[in-house]
């Protein structure tokens, strides 16, 4: 079915994985912001990126159980690394973040180096195919969500720090494949962080605004026939700015009628 050009057998599954990647990375997003961890994601999803591309360079089906056990076993081992920095050296834990991030970006360029195609790879890795995902590539993830968000939700504030790694590192592993790397630090980071002011709703007004912002990324993507995932990007920054916007403006007044 089209209207006005826009496809909705595309543009309905590719909303469907944006929701899907919205409720486990809003609340894990707003626990990187309490950890101060921010670009813990960029770091793991680069790994799980370079093992990607690292299965590829070996020639293995593009949908085969290889490509997947490499790329989740390079996330885990990425976080288990990271989860031992946080342990022992705490105090330069964003410096080592960002060391492995850029180890990690500059792996994947030198695998791709002799690969002919290796810009075009690197370009998916990165900027991803979110309008090309379909019904079967989402059915695994959507089943891998529902036990991380049970795990997630039933642990509450209970939840180790090195199961919050091993769910972030699965997380990130299944939406890194679907978006890339720029949608998934987007839709972890940017709702989380439009809502930190909120006293209650969080999640709500979270999952809503990431919600409303993929739709019209999408729709703006599909008729100005522009890249996906860095239009849905930036109208993600720009609901963000003003459900932050709106919020504070509202605790200001909410904090003035209460003085007065």
């Amino acid at each position: 079915m089209e209207i006005d050009g826009l496809d909705l057998s595309i543009l309905a599954p590719a909303l469907l994985a944006g929701i899907l990647i919205l409720s486990t990375h809003v609340p894990l997003g707003q626990q990187v912001l309490t950890r101060g961890i921010i670009f813990l994601d960029l770091a793991i999803a680069q790994i799980a990126g370079l093992g990607i591309i690292a299965a590829h360079s070996f020639e293995f089906d593009a949908e085969g159980w290889q490509i997947q056990l490499i790329a989740i076993s390079s996330a885990l081992a990425g976080a288990l690394l990271l989860y031992t920095a946080e342990r022992l050296w705490p105090h330069v834990l964003e410096a080592i973040i960002g060391s492995v991030f850029i180890l990690a970006a500059s792996g994947g360029i030198l695998l791709l180096a002799n690969n002919p195609h290796g810009g075009e790879h690197l370009k998916e890795i990165l900027a991803g195919q979110i309008l090309w995902v379909s019904y079967e590539q989402l059915i695994p993830v959507a089943l891998l969500y529902s036990v991380i968000l049970g795990i997630w939700f039933g642990l509450k504030k209970q939840c180790h720090p090195l199961i919050f790694y091993i769910i972030f590192a699965l997380s990130v592993t299944a939406s890194v494949q679907l978006v890339g790397v720029y949608l998934v630090f987007a839709s972890l980071i940017i709702p989380a962080l439009a809502v930190r002011v909120a006293k209650k709703h969080q999640l709500t007004i979270a999952y809503s605004m990431g919600t409303v912002a993929y739709i019209a990324g999408l729709i703006l993507s599909a008729v100005f026939d522009l890249p996906s995932g860095a239009v849905v990007t930036w109208t993600l920054a720009i609901f963000g700015v003003l459900v932050a916007t709106t919020l504070s403006v509202t605790q200001t007044k909410t904090a003035a009628n209460r003085q007065q």
